[in-house]
Parts: C-alpha cells; sequence; structure tokens
C-alpha cells in the first residue's frame, strides 16, 4: 500500500465506508483498513433501519425507571452478565449521570441536529453510490400493550413533536390497517412515516465497498494495532508488525476504536451494546412495516433476505461468549406477538454495538493530533447516522467547518 496516501479510514463498517466515499468525493486518495474484512460487525447484523425519528437518548430517566425490573431478566431488554458488572461500573456511572433532565434536553438536541444533517443527505449519497433502489420508506410501528404503556410514553413523543416530527397514534383497528396480524394484547400504537429502511444492512455495505474500490479507494483486511503520529502525518502499525503512513486517520471502527484510540494516549469510555437477532427466510410473515416492541426491547424489520427479530442491550464487552438464548427468548416472544409468523429456518447472529454513556458519537479531531479523526460510538444508530457523520469526517478532512455544530460529539467530552 503506497505510503503517500491522503487518508486511511479505520473500518470497514457503514460508517468507515461512508466516510472514505465522502472523502474519495473531495478528491483525497483513500484506503480503507479493517480487521476482518467490509461488513463483518454490526453492519451486518443491524435491524436494517434509518431510525431518523429516534432522537431521544438511551440514558433517561424512563431507562432508569425501567432497568431494574430489566435487570432481574437475564433474557429481557437489558442485561448485564454478572462477570462483566464490576468492569463496566465506571461506565454505567457516566451513563446514570447521563440521565438528568438537562443532560437529556442536551443530547437530544445534539442528536436531532446530526438525524437531521444525515436525512439530508442520505438519499443523494444512495444515488451517488448507486444503492438508491435499496432504499424504502415503510415507516415504523410502535405497539404499546394498554393505553396506560401508551400514556407513559407521550412525553417522548412530545418531544418528538417539538422537533418538528411526524408521527400518528393508533388504536388496534388503526393498527391493523397498516400492520395486520398483530395480537390482541397490543391494543394502542404510534406510527411513524418518517422512519425508513434499507433492504438488507449488509448488502448494502458491501456495495458501499465495491463502489469505493471501482472509483480507485483501496479496502483491505489488516487489523490495527496502533497509531503513531508524526510530523506530516501518521503511522499505523498492523498486527502482523506492518507499517503504513497517511496524512490523515479516521477511527471508525466501530467497538474496537477506543482500543486503537489509547495508543495514542486516550481514554474513550466506548463500551459494547451486544446485539443478538434471528433472520427468518423470505416469506416467514406479512410484515409491511416495522414494528417496535418497545416495552421488550427488540424489533422486527422485513429485508430482501428475510425477516429479522432482534434487538436488546447485553452490556457484556467484547470477549465474553454469545448467549444465544436471548435470541431464541426474542424469537419465542414474537411467535406469541405476531402469531402468524413461521419461526423455522432462522439464522442466529450476535454483533458489537459501539456506545458511549450519553448516546452520543464520538465524530471530531483527536487531542492527540488532528489529523486523527474521530468517527465511532452511534450505537444503534450507525446505520441511520453514516451519512450525516460521512459529511461531518469530509469537511473535517478538507478544512472545512462542518454542516453542524459538533461540540457536543466531541471525543473529549468525557
Amino acid at each position: 500500500m503506497s505510503s503517500d496516501l491522503d487518508v486511511i479510514v479505520i473500518g470497514a463498517g457503514v460508517v468507515g465506508l461512508s466516510s472514505a466515499i465522502a472523502a474519495k468525493a473531495r478528491g483525497l486518495s483513500v484506503a480503507v483498513l479493517d480487521r476482518e474484512g467490509p461488513a463483518a460487525g454490526a453492519s451486518a447484523g443491524n435491524a436494517g433501519a434509518f431510525a431518523f425519528t429516534d432522537i431521544l437518548p438511551l440514558a433517561s430517566p424512563g431507562i432508569l425507571r425501567k432497568a431494574p425490573k430489566w435487570l432481574m431478566d437475564p433474557l429481557g431488554p437489558l442485561s448485564v452478565p454478572p462477570a462483566y458488572a464490576l468492569r463496566i461500573a465506571p461506565w454505567m456511572f457516566r451513563f446514570w449521570r447521563a440521565c438528568s433532565a438537562s443532560r437529556v434536553a442536551h443530547a437530544t438536541a445534539a442528536q436531532t441536529a446530526l438525524m437531521d444533517l444525515s436525512k439530508a443527505e442520505l438519499e443523494p449519497f444512495l444515488a451517488e453510490t448507486g444503492t438508491l433502489p435499496m432504499l424504502r420508506k415503510e415507516g415504523n410501528l410502535q405497539v404499546y400493550e394498554s393505553k396506560a404503556e401508551l400514556e407513559a410514553s407521550l412525553p417522548g413523543w412530545d418531544a418528538r413533536q417539538a422537533h418538528g416530527i411526524e408521527f400518528r397514534h393508533l388504536d388496534a383497528t388503526g393498527m391493523a390497517e397498516i400492520q395486520p396480524g398483530l395480537a390482541p394484547r397490543f391494543s394502542h400504537g404510534t406510527f411513524t412515516p418518517g422512519w425508513f429502511s434499507i433492504a438488507d444492512p449488509k448488502l448494502y455495505t458491501l456495495a458501499l465497498a465495491e463502489h469505493l474500490r471501482a472509483n480507485g479507494g483501496l479496502v483491505e483486511r489488516a487489523e490495527v494495532k496502533a497509531l503513531t503520529p508524526f510530523e506530516g502525518g501518521v503511522e499505523i502499525l498492523g498486527a502482523d508488525g506492518s507499517v503504513r503512513r497517511a496524512a490523515k486517520v479516521v477511527l471508525a471502527a466501530g467497538a474496537f476504536s477506543h482500543r486503537i484510540a489509547r495508543t495514542i494516549g486516550e481514554a474513550i469510555p466506548l463500551e459494547t451494546e451486544r446485539g443478538y437477532n434471528t433472520t427468518l427466510p423470505p416469506g416467514s410473515l406479512d410484515l409491511r412495516t416495522q414494528i417496535t416492541f418497545g416495552g421488550h426491547g427488540f424489533v422486527v424489520s422485513r429485508l430482501s433476505t428475510g425477516v429479522r427479530v432482534g434487538g436488546a442491550v447485553e452490556l457484556g464487552g467484547l470477549e465474553l461468549k454469545p448467549n444465544f438464548r436471548r435470541s431464541e427468548a426474542m424469537l419465542k416472544k414474537a411467535q406469541a406477538f405476531l402469531p402468524g409468523l413461521k419461526p423455522e429456518g432462522g439464522v442466529q447472529w450476535m454483533g458489537f454495538r459501539p456506545s458511549l454513556p450519553d448516546s452520543l458519537p464520538a465524530i471530531g479531531r483527536s487531542r492527540a493530533t488532528p489529523r486523527v479523526i474521530h468517527a465511532f460510538g452511534h450505537g444503534h444508530l450507525g446505520l441511520t447516522q453514516s451519512a450525516g457523520t460521512a459529511r461531518i469526517v469530509a469537511d473535517l478532512l478538507t478544512g472545512h467547518k462542518p454542516a453542524i455544530d459538533i461540540a457536543s460529539f466531541s471525543p473529549q467530552r468525557f
């Protein structure tokens, strides 16, 4: 690989590849390095949603009220394996602090700005990369098991309304018009038409890699061990002892990013939400919109490659073995909630979502050197915010003022 590249992007997930494409479009020479290759991590197995209406941070008073009950169920929406509890305690303390009303309001405003940018950038980006036919605009249906559960959610919908997000509350009859076949236990729902999706997130991310290659970018499988700034650039040390150099580096390695950032003296409190799902064959359900079972922490999504049942949060780091009983528990619930669902022939998956305590990503220059730009920590929203993040990264790489104020996403905010 040439040593005189303008940019090396570390990470071939949807954020890294989108950033590389945006940089290439600005006339920069670009290479992408990834320890496993394109679309090998969370970009492959997510729910496929562009959740532009999902502006409320996970860190919130509401989650604090629900967490004790959820944590009692090892297969429930939120879990911390006992073997990891002590290790994650400092992150949980930061998460608790981020749940104050003032911090939630700040995070919501910042998230909204990034969502608005990402939505504005998405379709031009898809058109440029030849992936626009993969976009679907089928909305999202959030379902509730009682009027009381709907009413408990209203403050969140009020916050969305204040930010101009369209939605409508429905009774059982209204829900059936959008999505037939829900179990009678779901009496109320809220439909958000501005919730888009992609035909298949893995195929989309692989298509981005091919687009980058076709336009002169490089994509290479290589594990990065450390970064070393030098006058005029950054040296990238590979796990195999190889050395590469570039004028600038974009660190977009998802849940592994903090390990690489640590080699240039930055301690960023990134943790791993381990997400689980089961992807059933096409035709397993007559699914017409993405359904969110918020009280149970999972979604059901229609992909071109099947029906995906997954979600939940297991704060378990990068080393523990997968607990696929979580996938099985969600699929069992989905069968009860959607009686027409055919559960046979599914493929289970577990992936790492990179999450910061305040639910905002880290986007901005490194403290160690302005030649390293961080772009990671998007949690559940990597696909959603990929085009907007790519725009910001390209602005930073080329010396332009970012399209939005990025102070709230500073990697140095902790």
